[in-house]
């Protein structure tokens, strides 16, 4: 298997991506391409020793997407972008997944002219994962699309749905829509619209959902828009970080928060850890043909590692397939 990672992606691209891939070609046994600036990058892979460093190859490409560039522009010019290059090597066999931590409208561009559409999908969008009290929660979309339709929020639905179950490993699926209420007249046109199409449907649909439901893990799916979605990821992962920074001051004051902190350091670790988006990784495109991972801006060699090993799991899992005929079942392939 062969990963490619698009090394020139990222805040802090490419020495925290090839640190990154160092460790997850050690940790995954499998090869890994890091498209960018040749000299770039192998000038920094000489100057680690690992024993990984024949599982990393680079491809070079001499050009970058901007944050502040169009995306669908950008990858349309700019040919030789390492994100474009990076699925072009997917496209032409040379690679199984995708890993970045750039531009995410970039990627997004990338993975649909690169790859194009699963059949009968529209639009194609980011998932995200939470930790819930009742087991993890899939939030789509979270940042690949601003304004959606309601059938658009229907088919993250069914993409979420056969992600659920192809590797979350649950069999049915509860659904839930996002809005400011539970009640079946609350939210806007948008929600309303959306709340009629999951209604019709096979889906284990469970009407309407407030914020606070991402958390409880009592429900395996919500759908959303990509603005609310983005808005809600951002504001968790501050969340966390802002928790454990209170936890650790407060615990840290007093003495017998100082022994309660020494002594259960190990649970502490585990229940921080999971508030840690950089063990997830990254979040899967779901909607292209192909596997992307799309990891956050501000990566750090772990989030990287992770990512990578996100991708190698869905790549060993079948999951295009497996979702291909989740789509089938729920008619959206079919259109």
């Amino acid at each position: 298997m062969n990963v490619a990672v698009d090394a020139m992606g990222g805040d802090n691209a490419p020495e925290v991506v090839v640190q990154g891939a160092l460790k997850a070609a050690a940790e995954a046994g499998v090869d890994i391409t890091l498209v960018g600036d040749q000299k770039r990058l192998e000038k920094l892979l000489e100057s680690y020793s690992s024993s990984s460093m024949d599982h990393v190859s680079v491809h070079h490409c001499d050009q970058v997407v901007l944050m502040n560039e169009s995306p669908l522009r950008a990858i349309r010019e700019k040919k030789s972008a390492s994100i474009r290059v990076a699925f072009d090597l997917v496209k032409t066999g040379r690679a199984e997944a995708v890993v970045s931590a750039g531009h995410s409208g970039a990627a997004l561009a990338a993975g649909v002219i690169g790859l194009g559409r699963m059949k009968g999908i529209t639009r194609p969008a980011l998932a995200g994962l939470f930790p819930g009290e009742q087991g993890d929660v899939l939030l789509i979309d979270v940042g690949a699309n601003v304004d959606c339709r309601p059938a658009h929020l229907f088919q993250f639905g069914v993409m979420a749905h056969a992600f659920a179950r192809t590797c979350m490993g649950v069999r049915e699926p509860k659904i839930g829509l996002l809005s400011i209420g539970t009640e079946g007249g609350k939210g806007n046109e948008q929600v309303r619209q959306t709340r009629e199409l999951f209604e019709e449907s096979h889906l284990a649909f469970a009407g309407n959902v407030e914020g606070r439901e991402i958390f409880t893990g009592a429900l395996e799916v919500i759908v959303c828009d990509g603005f609310v979605g983005n808005v809600a990821l951002k504001l968790s992962e501050g969340m966390a970080e802002s928790v454990t920074g209170l936890l650790k001051k407060e615990l840290w004051g007093t003495w017998p928060g100082r022994a309660a902190l020494l002594l259960g350091r190990g649970t502490l670790d585990k229940f921080l850890g999971r508030l840690d988006y950089e063990e997830y990784g990254g979040v899967p495109l779901l909607g292209i043909k192909g596997i992307g991972i799309i990891c956050h801006g501000g990566s750090s060699p772990k989030a990287i590692k992770n990512g990578i090993k996100l991708a190698v799991k869905y790549v060993r899992n079948d999951f295009l397939e497996k979702m291909g005929l989740e789509l089938e079942e729920q008619g959206i392939a079919a259109d």
